[in-house]
């Protein structure tokens, strides 16, 4: 998923280049003068890069040619002209790498990956409030231990976390893509086909679960959206909340396995009782399930692991979860009541919140 990653960032560039539109950096710039990108935006826009392999790019009559690699097998190549884009990275062998289509003839985008693939999770994402939890959710989902009381936040509190990201690697699609790709259950079928995904199989059901939780309508308090760019992620925060102060994820100096946590010195609230914030799915690009509320406080919480790890953790507290299903995670996981106490978790690192100021 990482080479894909990379590729789609690539195709990004092409498009950007071919039509003259702002980049995605641009476009938060404009329209965040003076918000500093968090973290996992970065991360998303620009993967991993492929070390020592070298990139140029040519721009022509004919479209765009962006030629990563010296010639050798697992260089990527992506082509945008009149027939649309086509991007191929790998070693030329069946199962070894990504291709990519979009457009052209065919109308639409091809995505096949290697025999290295992780598994994904098809569980309810436990961040969304009108779902109840299954049974293998609340004894293998990590993120069962995100969730905590909001009087338990103090220096000196212990918690038992592990903190990582909790989708696939995956990048945004630039806007005028991403919008010309159905997303919706009804067009479901369309939609496997374009990626080439099997019906049946775990990717595509978790896909199916990505789009049918988009589609479900929100809870009494709440506006919901689902950001399939980072323009429209941008564009839905702002039209909620107005001017931004911050958009804020969690950072961890590195990645350790599930360890304890001690709340340190420094726990600082942010904005008011009113945010966004945007939870990254599951799906063959990055899309985030973004949600509004007027209930909500945001802490940042310095955290220090057993091993000396630093974290600055992004903490979310609702203060009002009579709406929520009576069989969500957290009351499960809390064995508290449906709107009697505030209920706070921590953000995984790829999920960002929107402050106004």
């Amino acid at each position: 998923m990482k080479i894909l990653s990379l590729v789609l960032a690539l195709l990004a560039l092409a498009v950007v280049a071919s039509h003259t539109v702002p980049s995605p950096e641009q476009y938060w710039n404009n329209k965040l003068p003076n918000t500093p990108m968090p973290k996992v935006v970065q991360e998303i826009l620009h993967p991993e890069p492929l070390g020592e392999k070298s990139t140029s790019v040519n721009v022509g009559g004919g479209g765009v040619n962006l030629n990563t690699g010296k010639g050798k097998p697992g260089g990527t190549v992506v082509n945008v002209g009149k027939g649309g884009v086509n991007v191929n990275t790998g070693k030329g062998k069946e199962g070894d790498g990504t291709h990519v289509n979009v457009g052209g003839k065919g109308g639409g985008v091809s995505v096949s990956t290697g025999h290295k693939g992780k598994p994904v999770n098809v569980n309810v994402s436990p961040f969304l409030y009108n779902y109840a939890a299954t049974e293998n959710q609340i004894h293998d989902d990590p993120n069962v231990a995100l969730f905590f009381l909001e009087k338990d936040m103090h220096p000196g509190e212990t918690m038992t976390l592990h903190f990582t990201e909790t989708t696939e690697k995956s990048t945004f699609l630039p806007y005028q893509i991403s919008q010309s790709i159905p997303f919706s259950s009804n067009k479901l079928p369309e939609i496997l086909t374009k990626f080439s995904v099997k019906p049946g199989t775990e990717k595509a059901e978790t896909m199916k679960n990505t789009i049918k939780e988009c589609e479900e309508p929100s809870i009494r308090g709440e506006d919901k959206y689902c950001a399939t760019s980072l323009k429209s992620m941008i564009d839905f925060s702002t039209s909620k909340l107005g001017k931004i102060d911050k958009a804020v994820s969690t950072e961890v100096e590195k990645q350790t396995p599930k360890q304890k946590y001690t709340v340190a010195a420094g726990v600082a609230r942010m904005g008011g009782e009113k945010t966004v914030v945007c939870h990254k799915q599951n799906y063959a690009y990055a899309v985030f399930y973004c949600h509004k509320s007027e209930t909500t406080r945001a802490y940042m919480v310095p955290l220090k692991g057993a091993d000396g790890t630093k974290a600055k953790a992004v903490a979310v507290c609702h203060t009002d979860t009579s709406a929520w299903n009576p069989k969500h995670l957290a009351f499960q996981v809390l064995k508290v009541e449906p709107g009697t106490v505030p209920i706070c978790h921590f953000l995984p690192q790829d999920h960002i919140v929107w402050v106004p100021k």
